[in-house]
């Protein structure tokens, strides 16, 4: 019901909106909880296991039961909490997890069958008969699973991912934030401040109390402008920070459009990725519940919860309303009931000798409530005076308070636990939980306005200072500075069940269970029950669950411990993390600086790892790309040929250490390599296997370049990153990729020298530029890199330069080499080229081989250790029946011999038993005009000679081939050496 004269909406905009169908009206400034509250509407879901009937609890983002879904079809959006929903016109929601409706849920028969479904049982049922499992046990569980759901259409809405950059990240926009974010900016730094409702205030906004002598919402109202007018402070309301990483990295998720009808093209949502330097965290702390005999009956909420109901949205579940609680919170919401004209039927207070702080209020001290009664509502009290005698009250409305806890989530991201504070009997932030962060207010137990006003002022300039920064604590207003006072109270003794957890519908009796079966351990417990398991993460429950667990080991709090706090600490839509990683934005299209001179040429586009390649360059003439595959291999051999090499991975690394780091990556070593040389290098998994091979050169004394394969770039990088922060955070040395900053281009052929002779601007030879090196160079005073190597047999050259000259010098190099009877050739001659020498890809690099089975085995030095070396010398990981590289040469009428094809025994039945290996990689070479492969066989090298039986069941494949060594032509390498 509406309250005349209070909360802080705006009565003259109306907002019509549905639920289940039916048509309310709100208000701007409503939630759909307080509109529904509004109009009399109590149920509003149904708990997961039991179905039982359930209303509004809470009024923040810690709500466990007032869970619907927001709109339908492509829009449709469910698990949404009425609590944070803010009320727009045309607003269409829906109650969840009940069948056939909200009012007369089927599935409520499930509270019936408690008594066979208590904590656990699915750990001792659904055993017998074996084969129900699967038919029919499995089902049915998976349809119950869940509570909302999706539409099943494509969704309709937009996501979005930001990262952003601070000094100083406050997160919480109540008296401590508001304070802390001012007492940062006025020192100058850059500052963020992340709220997640959509106004500052806190619990401000919930109160009735002033702060420097005006009402404490209008002055948080006034501080929020204050922060939004300065160039260094960015205000993020309707921004939750979800979790805290490492080296003061932090996720938040901003709602940017859910509180409208139509985004009109704006994301729903965006993701933001948050590097702050230093961080306060003024999240505030959340009301916890006490355990009573049917405690989850709709009507039954926190007692702060409905003082926010009464004085921001001014509403109340019902006319005759009460409260019960351990602390002098209580009193508070029975004091602004009372004073707002409300029927307060009566002040429970769990404390003999608390005086009565809420006025002319019917007050029993020492008093509990012992039972709720009411099916799909709250109808009556039961109360147990300290005399031992009971009385039942009619009450529709009931407000509870076992006292408050900090919000100590984000503090506790890191793995550090929190720390028990007995005066306040709540967990606090241990000390330097999380690096750079400092909590300040109720998040650390200050629970006053005053003391979080002075808590926050103090944080933001010790954040500041930190940071270098003159900073100086800003004069605290006045305010209320009233002491936290309550006595213990988890739950209420006496029959029938006792909810903590009412999301995932876990009792008092379910946890003592759980110790009875010796779940002892607080998160063997947390596992047994599901006790906060569900969306909610047990943030009003988890503390009474402990001390419920407690007592029944006999320890106490702080023995008993806490479960483990994960992000995020509140529920991100998978649209949201992944934004942007959606078609295009999944899989990029990522072109050379070529990309445009080979689609002129109409040479066809295949896909290499992201980037796109010319399959092959075809001319006049040409009808099958085979003629075109065996020009290019040809015109290479003869002539001279140029390849776009852009995409190969590079990663430039700085530093005296360099050396160091990269005999500890690669097998072989590095330390020794002289400026102006260049090195093959294997790198190795940590089991053991080959992850990527490429070069490495030394461009000067502490410059290093890095290439690694196209399809292994990223991981490459991440492997690197993984290295220096596990084994070598202490070398001198630091590194980056480089991949898209430089275009590079093989020149390949017996007339390649003559050709960059005819574009560089000094000319190179033999003594200049031997095999294995590299220098600088120019190109129309350009400057450029060239490394002389080679992946395709012949004397061959890299050349690089700036990307932005990328296109140029591939017209450029292309003219040249036409000119000598050459040109540009794709990735099919390539691969017959890289065939023919026996060179690998990640076509043998499969992620089972390794440096013995490829034949690199003597790379691996004996000298110094790397990673993958131990578990690379394992039995298993060497020795004659592992499969190792060969050649394949076709001996039979038959001369396909496909990738994939499996190997026998010539003579052997092509079955899984008698496999021998499989051909990795094919071509045709016009240079030997012949069929070749490469192939993983076992004991390989030892069979070269031998004949093989080939088989490829899908394209009717049965053939016979010889082993052969890998290097089909020009083993002794003279002709790159030349």
């Amino acid at each position: 019901m509406r309250v005349e004269g209070k909360g802080r909406i705006d009565r003259g905009a109306p907002l019509r909106f549905t639920f289940d169908g039916h048509t309310h009206t709100g208000f701007e400034g409503d939630t759909l909880a307080s509109a529904l509250m509004a109009d009399g509407v109590r149920l509003i879901g149904r708990s997961f296991k039991y179905h039982r009937p359930r209303g509004v609890m809470t009024a923040g983002s810690e709500e466990p039961n007032a869970l619907v879904t927001i709109g339908s079809g492509a829009r449709q959006d469910p698990n949404i909490r009425a609590t944070t929903q803010e009320l727009y016109d045309g607003l269409e929601a829906r109650s969840q997890n009940r069948w056939p409706s909200l009012g007369f849920d089927v599935t409520g028969i499930n509270d019936l069958a408690a008594p066979f479904l208590g904590a656990g049982f699915y750990y001792k049922t659904f055993m017998w008969p074996k084969a129900f499992w699967e038919k029919l046990y499995e089902p049915v569980i998976r349809r119950a699973a869940g509570i909302g759901a999706l539409s099943g259409e494509v969704p309709a809405d937009k996501h979005e991912k930001a990262f952003a950059f601070c000094d100083v990240l406050v997160i919480g926009g109540g008296a401590s934030g508001l304070m802390a974010a001012l007492a940062a900016a006025r020192s100058g730094a850059q500052v963020i401040l992340c709220e997640e409702d959509r106004i500052c205030g806190g619990r401000l906004l919930a109160e009735v109390e002033e702060v420097d002598g005006q009402p404490g919402a209008d002055w948080a109202a006034g501080m929020e402008q204050q922060l939004r007018d300065k160039e260094n402070v960015r205000v993020m309301t309707r921004c939750s920070v979800t979790g805290a990483y490492d080296q003061g990295t932090y996720g938040a998720l901003e709602r940017v459009a859910h509180h409208v009808g139509d985004p009109k093209g704006a994301p729903v949502e965006c993701f933001w990725r948050i590097h702050a330097k230093r961080t306060v965290l003024c999240a505030g702390a959340l009301e916890r519940p006490i355990a009573f005999r049917d405690n989850d009956r709709p009507g039954v909420m926190l007692a702060g919860a409905m003082r926010a109901y009464l004085n921001r949205w001014g509403v109340v579940p019902s006319k005759a309303l009460a409260v019960f609680g351990n602390n002098d919170n209580a009193h508070r919401t029975a004091r602004d009931l009372q004073e707002a004209g409300l029927h307060v039927a009566a002040l429970i207070d769990s404390r003999a000798d608390a005086p009565n702080l809420a006025g002319d209020v019917p007050y029993y001290a020492g008093a509990q409530v012992t039972r709720a009664f009411g099916r799909q509502g709250l109808e009556a009290i039961q109360i147990r005076l300290p005399n031992g005698k009971v009385e039942r009250l009619q009450v529709q409305g009931l407000g509870v308070s076992g006292g408050w806890n900090p919000s100590v989530h984000l503090s506790c991201h890191m793995n550090t636990r929190p720390v028990w504070d007995d005066e306040i009997a709540a967990f606090v932030p241990g000390k330097d939980a999380v690096p750079g962060m400092s909590v300040a207010g109720a998040a650390r137990g200050r629970f006053s306005t005053a003391a979080c006003l002075q808590d926050g002022a103090e944080a933001g300039q010790a954040a500041a200072s930190a940071l270098g920064l003159v900073a100086e604590v800003p004069q605290v207003p006045e305010a209320e500075d009233a002491p936290y006072r309550l006595r213990r109270l988890w739950s209420v003794p006496g029959k029938g069940r006792a909810w903590l957890d009412f999301q995932n519908d876990v009792t008092v009796k379910d946890v003592a269970q759980a110790a009875q079966e010796n779940f002892r351990s607080v998160e063997h417990m947390k596992r047994y029950t599901t006790q906060g398991m569900a969306p909610d993460q047990g943030k009003n429950s988890n503390i009474g669950a402990l001390a419920v667990l407690a007592d029944a080991t006999g320890r106490d709090i702080p023995e008993t411990g806490t479960t483990t706090y994960r992000p995020p600490f509140v529920p991100v839509s998978i649209a949201a993390i992944g934004a942007g990683a959606e078609g295009k934005g999944y899989a990029p299209e990522r072109f050379t600086t070529s990309h445009d001179a080979s689609i002129s040429a109409k040479a066809p586009m295949i896909e290499a790892g992201l980037w796109y390649r010319p399959s092959y360059v075809p001319r006049d003439g040409e009808k099958t790309w085979r003629q075109s595959c065996d020009r290019e291999v040809a015109m290479v051999r003869e002539h001279v040929g140029i390849c776009d090499v852009s995409t190969l991975g590079k990663i430039e690394l700085q530093g005296p250490d360099v050396g160091q780091f990269l005999d500890f990556v690669y097998v072989n070593t590095f330390s020794s390599l002289k400026p102006g040389k260049v090195r093959y290098g294997l790198m190795l998994r940590e089991d053991g296997t080959v992850m990527d091979d490429g070069t490495c050169a030394r461009l000067d004394d502490n410059t290093w370049l890095m290439t690694t394969t196209t399809a292994a770039a990223g991981q490459v990088m991440t492997h690197l990153d993984w290295v220096q922060q596990a084994f070598c955070n202490k070398l001198q040395m630091r590194f980056a990729s480089a991949t898209e900053q430089w275009a590079q281009f093989a020149v390949a052929g017996p007339k390649s020298r003559d050709l960059l002779n005819a574009l560089l601007d000094a000319p190179i030879d033999d003594a200049s530029l031997p095999y294995m090196g590299c220098v600088s160079v120019t190109v129309g005073g350009i400057a450029a890199r060239l490394f002389r190597i080679s992946f395709s047999g012949e004397h061959a050259y890299e050349i690089a330069v700036p990307a932005r000259y990328g296109a140029s010098l591939f017209d450029h190099l292309v003219a040249l080499a036409e000119e000598r009877g050459g040109g540009a050739y794709g990735m099919e001659a390539l691969n017959v080229l890289r065939i023919e020498k026996g060179f690998v890809t990640h076509a043998e690099i499969n992620g089972t081989a390794t440096a013995f089975d490829l034949g690199y085995g003597r790379m691996i030095s004996p000298k110094k250790d790397c990673i993958g070396k131990v578990m690379a010398a394992r039995p298993g990981l060497v020795g004659e029946g592992r499969q190792q590289l060969v050649g394949l040469r076709p001996v039979s009428a038959i001369k396909e011999m496909p990738a994939g094809a499996h190997l026998f025994d010539d003579g052997a039945e092509p079955v899984r038993e008698n496999d021998q290996g499989y051909v990795t990689s094919t071509c045709f070479s016009p240079t030997l005009d012949e069929v070749r492969a490469l192939a993983l066989v076992r004991n390989g090298r030892a069979r070269h000679g031998e004949v093989l039986r080939l088989v490829d069941h899908l394209k009717g494949v049965d053939m016979r081939c010889e082993v052969t060594d890998p290097v089909a032509f020009d083993p002794e390498g003279g002709r790159l050496r030349g």
